[in-house]
């Protein structure tokens, strides 16, 4: 004889069916000021991620119980924003760590998936010129499209016998490269590198270098430090600046490169479970790289959707440059011609 067997949610068999569970959490019934506190956004952001990734996060189930698509997304911005590890936010809305769990990776990989439509790097002109022209409002450089750094986001050690998640300040991370314009929208964000590589072989390795020395005609450049080769579509300081020009045009470099590390700032802030300060991502490699990557996209639809990229921007971030990194710069005689052309004209 068959004898049938009901699969109960985690939360019903641990709760019971009287507790207060996170599918039952209702958005109209609390305040603004709750939503913003608890999960890191506003109400109408939050409606607006929903739909964005409802079709997503619906599953084709029968189970009545089933984790709705709102459900998950407060799951997940709350583990996000707040810091906290996810035994403690299930705790706090009142859900177990599996059911957590499941709500934090379904989200996450319903935004990786939307990354390429996110976080795009070749805009129309249009939104290319806008860009210059902003950046050229900071500090006077012209035709910049963008500005170029890394960032090392804690981890746990993979391993005991992989050391290649080590970084020069002997902690295991990875080595985040990102890309953004003037308004601190991502261009590129590539957060798969493992912390002991240095910022120079990240980018030569990224598509974002080879997209940019496969073109023949640049309509302008990047903005890179030190750390980065002088390339025709690069501009980086002048390591040995002699003249009165150097200077003016490194004052300047430097307060316009400024905007990828007010970025990164932005993100590690209002992204919590990025910044260290609550401990390190405690998952694998690759899931931590997914999460960071989940971040960063929310970070640009935030923007695109009216959000201020800086509201969140802390001021203390700890410093993360490594002494020693920086290299001699590689001869690339016309990148040199083309540095010295721009800080003749635009810093003489």
């Amino acid at each position: 004889m068959a004898i049938q067997i009901a699969i109960l949610d985690c939360d019903l068999l641990l709760h019971g069916r009287g507790h207060k569970t996170l599918d039952r959490f209702d958005i109209e019934t609390v305040s603004d000021e709750f939503l913003l506190t608890t999960f890191g956004f506003p109400r109408d952001f939050i409606y607006y991620l929903v739909e964005l990734l409802r079709d997503t996060l619906s599953r084709r189930t029968q189970r009545s119980r089933a984790i709705s698509p709102e459900v998950q997304i407060l799951a997940a911005l709350g583990f996000y924003t707040s810091g906290f590890f996810q035994t403690r936010m299930g705790d706090a809305i009142g859900i177990s760590q599996a059911s957590m769990s499941r709500c934090v990776t379904n989200v996450t990989k319903a935004l990786v998936e939307k990354a390429p439509e996110c976080i795009v790097f070749m805009r129309d002109e249009a939104t290319k010129q806008q860009s210059k022209e902003e950046f050229f409002r900071v500090a006077g450089i012209p035709n910049v499209m963008g500005v170029v750094d890394c960032t090392h986001i804690a981890i746990k050690a993979p391993n005991a016998e992989d050391s290649s998640y080590v970084n020069k300040k002997g902690f295991h991370s990875i080595n985040c490269q990102l890309v953004c314009d003037a308004r601190g929208l991502l261009l590129s964000a590539e957060t798969n590198w493992p912390g002991s590589l240095q910022d120079d072989f990240i980018l030569k390795q990224s598509s974002v270098y080879k997209e940019l020395e496969e073109q023949e005609n640049h309509e302008g450049w990047f903005l890179g430090d030190c750390c980065y080769p002088l390339k025709k579509w690069l501009m980086t300081p002048v390591q040995y600046p002699e003249t009165s020009a150097d200077f003016r045009y490194n004052l300047a470099h430097t307060a316009t490169h400024e905007i990828v590390d007010r970025t990164f700032r932005a993100i590690q802030t209002r992204f919590r479970c990025l910044d260290g300060s609550k401990g390190y991502l405690q998952y694998l490699p690759e899931k931590c790289s997914h999460i960071i990557l989940a971040c960063c996209v929310l970070h640009n639809v935030s923007l695109q959707s009216g959000l201020d990229a800086w509201t969140f921007e802390r001021t203390d971030m700890p410093d993360q440059s490594e002494e020693g990194s920086c290299k001699p710069e590689a001869v690339d005689s016309e990148a040199v011609r083309i540095r010295q052309e721009l800080i003749l004209s635009h810093f003489s």
